[in-house]
């Protein structure tokens, strides 16, 4: 037992410890969230890949509330110390076993690194061995480092423009206390941009399919999806026309490799362009949590697609209950809500003025800062932060 009363420790958009009840509490209210449909026939199997937060999380969720779906759900997270509590997507993963388990549902999760190649054996021994031939594989990982497989090395990615430096606007919070500053970037250089493509483009995601294929592991109508974003002009700089953006591009063209290579006549891979979100993975991208903010001061309650909406809708897309959004490119989108010309040319207005638009109205900044901070399971409504709680939870058996 470790019962502790603990409290936030963070700097800027760094928090360093989670609340094991707030993060239990925010996959609670997710799982309410989705509404759950009646299933029937076959449960299939799905591969989730980044189990533990963002889209990762919501799909799995929601392939679990309308769809019935069973398989494994692969996350890297630390879990708790002496000295510190595990992380917030540790938690996390064992409130989803917890409602899995009570739903009578069949999920197991693996913490490792999925980049290895030992993971992909053992999660391909799994498979083999307790639910068969996969139907469904969501990539959805986002590391700031990845070690080749191949030759061992650690490629590190960055998030920097290309081609020219950037300046712009962006949010900071003081004490919770928003305001408007300045960053300023320099442009990196080749060896920072095949790093990151290294890091975050298509090829673990092709070594996966690759692994699955080999080992006979791919069902019917097999269909793998990456998750991709490609935002708003106003972020296009250090977003699409940078180092992610490049690493993005490779995501994308990966799909089409896996299309015509080892799922020809055997399956379907897509990247899915999902739309702006508060996640873990975005908060670290400069100027994004300025843009999210007006985008949200915008958009309203009413108009925001969450994780959990955009989960679901993509479910109903992949299963066939509706047909695929596609754009030119062959990319599932689900982003038409944020990119709509009549949004984004109010949000540029705001953009254009950003401290004048935080002080005529500041709620877009305290959403953003209040979902921030509930990533790490604080703040979170309805729990108690100033008693003892448990942080040494165990992972799912």
């Amino acid at each position: 037992m470790s019962i502790q009363q603990i409290t936030p420790k963070q700097r800027g958009y760094l928090i360093v410890n989670s609340h094991p009840a707030g993060s239990e509490a925010t996959v609670t209210r997710q799982w309410q969230r989705i509404e759950p449909a009646a299933t029937a026939g076959r449960s299939p199997v799905a591969l989730v890949l980044g189990a533990s937060a963002g889209y990762g999380q919501a799909l799995l969720l929601a392939g679990l509330r309308r769809h019935g779906v069973r398989g494994v759900g692969v996350a890297y997270e630390t879990p708790a110390s002496e000295r510190r509590t595990a992380t917030a997507g540790w938690y996390r993963t064992a409130a989803v076993s917890a409602l899995v388990e009570q739903d009578g549902g069949d999920v197991t999760f693996v913490n490792a690194d999925a980049y290895a190649d030992a993971t992909r054996d053992e999660v391909l021994k799994l498979l083999a061995e307790r639910y068969g031939q996969v139907d469904y594989l969501v990539y959805s990982l986002a590391s700031p480092r990845r070690t080749d497989p191949a030759t061992g090395e650690v490629h590190h990615s960055v998030i920097k423009p290309l081609g020219s430096a950037y300046t712009s606007p962006s949010l900071l919070f003081d004490d919770g206390a928003p305001r408007i500053g300045t960053v300023d970037l320099a442009p990196a250089d080749e060896a920072e941009r095949a790093a990151t493509v290294k890091v975050m483009g298509g090829e673990d995601w092709e070594l996966w399919v690759r692994a699955l294929a080999g080992a006979d592991l791919l069902g019917p109508g097999f269909t793998t999806v990456a998750l991709s974003y490609v935002g708003s002009e106003i972020t296009a700089p250090v977003y699409r026309q940078g180092t992610i953006g490049a690493a993005k591009e490779h995501l994308e063209a990966t799909a089409r490799t896996l299309q015509d290579g080892p799922l020809a006549d055997r399956g379907r891979a897509f990247t899915v362009v999902a739309g702006a979100a508060v996640t873990q993975a975005s908060t670290a991208i400069p100027s994004i949590a300025l843009y999210t903010s007006l985008l949200r001061d915008v958009l309203g309650e009413e108009g925001w697609h969450t994780t959990d909406d955009q989960a679901v809708e993509l479910w109903e897309q992949l299963t066939g209950a509706k047909p695929l959004t596609l754009d030119e490119q062959g990319r599932i989108r689900l982003d038409g809500w944020e990119l709509d010309p009549a949004v984004q040319e109010r949000v540029r207005g705001l953009w254009a003025d950003p401290a004048a638009a935080l002080a005529a109205d500041p709620a877009g900044a305290s959403w953003f800062y209040d979902r921030f901070r509930q990533l790490y399971g604080w703040d979170v409504p309805g729990v108690d932060y100033t008693t003892g709680v448990e942080t040494a939870v165990s992972w799912p058996a």
